[in-house]
């Protein structure tokens, strides 16, 4: 029987992924409010967004969008963090950023109609989003402990994951720029191949390089200065092809040199302003 959904990796070829287009919402941003930059403009930031879909269909992904209503839900593009989508269905998340409360019931429903079954959900004090999730292989998955992932939402985690032979893997993030600030661990990291990620080095733990490191995983560096704008957000599409925010030329020109194919969309109101990447516009619901 062909799968529908699975999705515990960051690099298999991406086969069905899950997309919400800029709505009213997200072009009626206040920024000091959702921490914006800059309130985005919104036909341009639909235009980007159509684009970014085109290049995941030039990729041969089927994708999905998510349309259900949400009002005053700025953030609600960014559809990667009310879920995680595993071997045996969804498993919804609970948002830390307050604001943003209300995405998970709305993702899970579509996540239902698209055939893929909510297995679990966090709850009571748990605090988890999809950002702060970064599968290692199949059965290992690092979860950022920070300002959006709490350790109820690690304990919580644990045990969902557990019957699924899931390794979790708390990795301590920097304070950064405070909870209103969204310093996810993909923030950080993405992973382009099962031995290759890109990397914003100085804001990482020791341990977690040294484990980086011990699974034989390279690490292409970002410059300092390539951070701001959101260098080691870099979605793979398949191992060694990845759809990378357009800029960004130095970690460009070292991703190439390891190999990898790099697209790139234009995100000036899409990603900049909003401060989400390629990772934080994409759902997984296929991988492989």
């Amino acid at each position: 029987m062909t799968r529908s959904f699975g999705a515990q990796s960051m690099v298999e070829p991406l086969r069905r992924v899950l997309v919400r287009p800029p709505d009213e919402a997200f072009g009626a941003a206040d920024p000091d409010r959702w921490h914006y930059t800059a309130r985005p403009d919104l036909g341009r930031a639909r235009a980007e967004h159509d684009a970014l879909v085109e290049i995941l269909r030039g990729a041969c992904c089927e994708v999905l969008v998510h349309d259900a209503p949400l009002p005053d839900h700025a953030d609600a593009v960014f559809v990667h963090d009310p879920v995680i989508v595993t071997d045996a269905g969804a498993l919804v998340l609970r948002m830390g950023k307050p604001l943003r409360r209300g995405e998970e019931a709305a993702a899970a429903a579509v996540l239902e109609t698209l055939g893929v079954p909510v297995v679990a959900a966090l709850e009571g004090k748990a605090r988890a989003e999809g950002g702060d999730l970064l599968w290692l292989d199949h059965d290992t998955l690092a979860v950022g402990r920070g300002s959006r992932t709490n350790a109820e939402g690690v304990r919580q985690l644990t045990a969902a994951l557990r019957p699924l032979g899931v390794e979790i893997v708390p990795v301590p993030l920097p304070w950064g720029g405070g909870p209103e600030a969204c310093l996810h661990l993909m923030s950080l990291i993405s992973m382009l191949d099962h031995d290759l990620a890109v990397v914003h080095l100085p804001l990482l733990p020791v341990p977690f390089v040294e484990l980086l490191e011990s699974r034989r995983i390279e690490l292409v560096a970002v410059p300092e200065d390539e951070f701001a704008t959101m260098a080691p957000n870099v979605l793979a599409l398949a191992p060694r092809r990845c759809l990378a925010l357009d800029g960004n030329p130095v970690t460009r020109r070292r991703l190439e040199a390891a190999g990898c194919e790099v697209l790139t969309y234009r995100g000036d109101e899409l990603s900049l302003k909003a401060e989400g990447g390629p990772t934080c516009l994409t759902r997984p619901i296929l991988r492989g």
